[in-house]
């Protein structure tokens, strides 16, 4: 497994050294140089790198100041954040399982992201943002040391460096609770919370470190607004392969296994639309231009992406879901990520309609072809949609088509950028994400047995049911 492992890193490395990677600079035309697109920040970097007025770095004569606007808007970025995972994620898939596994669902989300904001603290951040690495940094802000209150932050030059923690922290947590959706209603809690140590650590970290720390994707040139590849390629990969690991569910192609409350399920992904302009529009790092471009192109290509999927539907079954709307809004938001700060409006809207389509066919007929048990289409709607939306943000990132490129800007160069990012992220957490299920199940086993599964796991893992009867 080391020289399978060794080797695909090599030859990635290899691919990604091939090609114009730093003759097309990024699709932001006011950089000085190409590297501090991805390379200096994190998605709130990306972000203020592409808009024509950024917060204003630190020159040498000058002492950076906290600007009480950009933490207000931070603060409350990161406040949606936590919304649209706690409660919008858990509502989302807690209302498209069996109603005897309703509080599983929820109590999985809710402990991974309150065990990762942990382990983020502890480690996480300073692996990711503290020095020198193409895929993992230092231990220089281990437990946070070194950092006050009146500590600025080393990457978003106007705001608290505990404030940027804290919001990249809830994009570390929010990744690792979207894998809950692929083995749900067969895993074991104890595996769920072994496996996200490894995965956050080994998957998460590095990605996060590649594309926005100033590591190896970030240094070709790579664009993630806001976790197009860090975030939703590499939770759908793991999802995935989870379903594989696992196995399907007892009854899986035999019975139905209908949602027990849309309702919920409508809720939720509407708390995923609102908290999701913190996620992408606090990317911008700041309250500026470019957080009002990511803001509409958030309204945008969710809502083009819910009329796509509709329509597909529409035409495929003769009627128009719920479930397919909700579908269709994630979608959506999942396809504009990568792309918020960097796209038009107009751009934005097509990115929405392509991937309601896509992600449409990914949960029906992909799904099919694969022949995988992904319980809540973690892979056809985040793994399927974070593609779309990663490759096309090097076709509408181009100046000609409204987007905040340069005007150089080489679409093909900036395409296969793209596209090579795509491909070493899936194939970096796949491998991971292999090791982490096999070494959670030699420990602590990775499904329950087929009585607790019949039986549902509210009450075999947790000891209560959601509802009354």
């Amino acid at each position: 497994m080391r020289k399978l492992v060794a080797s695909l890193a090599l030859g990635f490395a290899a691919l990604l050294a091939m090609g114009p990677l730093h003759a097309q600079e990024t699709p932001a035309s006011t950089l000085e140089t190409p590297a501090t697109v991805v390379v200096e920040d994190a998605p709130a970097a990306t972000a203020e790198a592409s808009v024509a007025e950024p917060a204003a770095p630190a020159t040498a004569e000058e002492t950076p100041k906290i600007d009480s606007g950009d933490t207000a808007w931070m603060m409350t970025s990161t406040l949606l954040v936590i919304l649209m995972t706690i409660p919008g994620l858990a509502l989302f898939y807690g209302g498209l399982s069996r109603s005897k596994n309703m509080l599983s669902v929820l109590i999985q989300v809710f402990v991974v992201f309150s065990l990762i904001s942990v382990l983020w603290a502890i480690y996480g951040f300073s692996l990711t943002f503290g020095g020198e690495g193409n895929f993992y940094a230092s231990f220089q802000y281990l437990f946070l040391k070194g950092i006050t209150p009146d500590t600025v932050s080393a990457t978003l030059a106007t705001i608290p460096e505990f404030v940027f923690i804290a919001f990249q922290g809830t994009f570390a947590a929010i990744t690792v609770a979207l894998i809950v959706g692929s083995f749900a209603e067969r895993i074991k809690f104890s595996a769920v919370l072994l496996f996200s140590v490894l995965w956050f650590t080994f998957s998460y970290i590095p990605m996060a470190r590649m594309v926005w720390g100033g590591g190896l994707l970030g240094k070709a040139g790579a664009l993630d607004f806001a976790g197009g590849t860090v975030v939703h390629i590499n939770a759908g990969v793991a999802g995935l392969v989870g379903a594989y690991v696992l196995g399907k569910r007892l009854g899986f192609g035999k019975e139905a296994f209908t949602p027990h409350s849309l309702t919920l399920t409508m809720v939720g992904a509407s708390l995923l639309w609102v908290g999701w302009f913190g996620f992408n529009a606090g990317s911008a790092g700041a309250a500026n231009g470019v957080a009002g471009l990511a803001f509409i192109n958030t309204v945008l290509a969710t809502a083009a992406a819910t009329l796509a999927w509709i329509a597909g539907e529409g035409l495929h079954k003769g009627k128009a879901s719920m479930l397919g709307a909700a579908s269709g809004a994630v979608a959506g938001l999942v396809a504009v990520t990568p792309a918020a700060g960097f796209v038009g409006p107009m751009g934005s809207i097509i990115i929405g309609l392509i991937a309601g389509l896509v992600c449409l066919w990914g949960v029906s007929g992909l799904k099919r072809l694969l022949k995988a048990d992904d319980s809540f289409d973690v892979f056809g709607v985040h793994g399927v949609g974070g593609i779309v939306g990663a490759i096309l943000t090097g076709v509408f990132a181009a100046p000609y088509l409204g987007g905040t490129g340069a005007e150089d800007f080489a679409m093909g160069a900036q395409v296969w950028i793209q596209t090579k990012s795509v491909l070493l992220t899936i194939v970096w957490s796949g491998i991971v994400s292999f090791i982490a299920y096999k070494i959670a199940d030699l420990v602590v086993g990775l499904r329950v047995t087929e009585e607790e599964e019949r039986q549902g796991l509210d009450i075999t893992s947790h000891g209560e049911t959601a509802y009354n009867k």
